[in-house]
């Protein structure tokens, strides 16, 4: 499993996120990304700082944000979280995936794509 510091990258991804849903973005982002660091999510500028004003943002309007981490898989600098995040604790909330690229111990590119948690589902198994 490859190490980066005293952490695997998949630790390293995990405490990211649960940093930024504990509301400690800058925190999150000073210990886990470069300052170069680009990101896909289509709703933002493509730099760390749109995408950490956004969450800033994100946190003001849903300060009970919840992330359950349910996979995670590592290979070579790649990163794959699979999580349920609710913004209410009364809401199904969404299923979701984050993808890492890092380089050494760094977050360089992060891809997050999210999937509404239905009501109801025919699916015996649910989403998770």
């Amino acid at each position: 499993m490859q190490r980066t510091s005293q952490k695997t990258r998949k630790d390293a991804a995990v405490s990211f996120l649960c940093l930024v849903v504990a509301r400690k973005i800058r925190e999150a982002y000073a210990t886990y990304v470069r300052p170069d660091m680009r990101h896909h999510n289509p709703f933002f500028a493509g730099d760390a700082a749109s995408l950490e004003q956004g969450m800033e943002e994100s946190h003001a309007r849903f300060p009970h944000t919840s992330l359950e981490v349910k996979h995670t898989l590592e290979d070579g600098d790649l990163v794959a979280v699979h999580s349920h995040v609710r913004l209410q604790p009364d809401e199904p909330g969404f299923a979701t995936v984050h993808l890492f690229r890092f380089e050494g111990d760094r977050i360089a590119e992060l891809w997050d794509i999210g999937q509404p948690v239905p009501k109801d589902s025919p699916n015996e198994h649910g989403m998770f």
